[in-house]
């Protein structure tokens, strides 16, 4: 009797586990579609990988849609976050920083911080510094599977922040996406659970 109750325990268990994981996925996945692209004083380019001291492409489109934005004159600034990674000689931000100016952004315009390794702390810099800076409204850029987690943390952080995804993101296939999708799942759940003790 013992052993069936424990089982049935489990099993309720893990039918809850494998609901949850799937909401969660449900959710990033519709919240991917949100676009609140309006004006706002600075747009956050959430950093991603660099190669050979270049933006990596998924990097790389997340800058391009920065720069449309602000060419646009949806932003006045753009903020590269992001430090330097394992081998790099150069920062993430650094990166996206000479990118941005390449296709003629003036350096006037861009704001950097380079200390960042994670979403958390790309969001708690960026806040710095649109406090430094005197800037109020944010759009926060990254890749569309990437934006509910991040937009969660930009509140968490005091950031008036709209999600402004990237358009031309490089995870379009079921190939790309889904061990995207599975990440984020995992990263959602791991950050609800921390923030309950924040």
């Amino acid at each position: 009797m013992r052993k069936k109750i424990i089982g049935i325990i489990l099993l309720s268990a893990a039918v809850l586990t494998l609901i949850c994981i799937i909401s969660v996925g449900i959710s990033i996945s519709s919240y991917a579609k949100t676009d609140e692209t309006q004006k706002a004083d600075a747009a956050i380019i959430l950093g991603a990988a660099v190669e050979d001291g270049a933006p990596t492409p998924v990097f790389r489109e997340r800058i391009n849609h920065g720069i449309s934005l602000y060419q646009d004159g949806y932003v006045e600034y753009l903020i590269f976050t992001g430090g330097i990674g394992d081998g790099d000689s150069i920062s993430e931000a650094q990166a996206g920083k000479n990118y941005a100016i390449s296709m003629g952004i003036p350096q006037s315009a861009i704001l950097i911080e380079e200390e960042s390794h994670i979403t958390e702390e790309n969001l708690e810099n960026a806040k710095a510094l649109m406090e430094q800076n005197d800037l109020q409204t944010a759009l926060i850029v990254s890749d569309p599977l990437h934006m509910k987690r991040a937009m969660l943390m930009a509140k968490d952080y005091g950031i008036t922040a709209y999600a402004s995804p990237t358009k031309t993101t490089m995870y379009q296939s079921a190939k790309t996406k889904l061990p995207f999708l599975a990440r984020e799942i995992v990263m959602y759940i791991g950050y609800g659970f921390v923030r309950i003790f924040q």
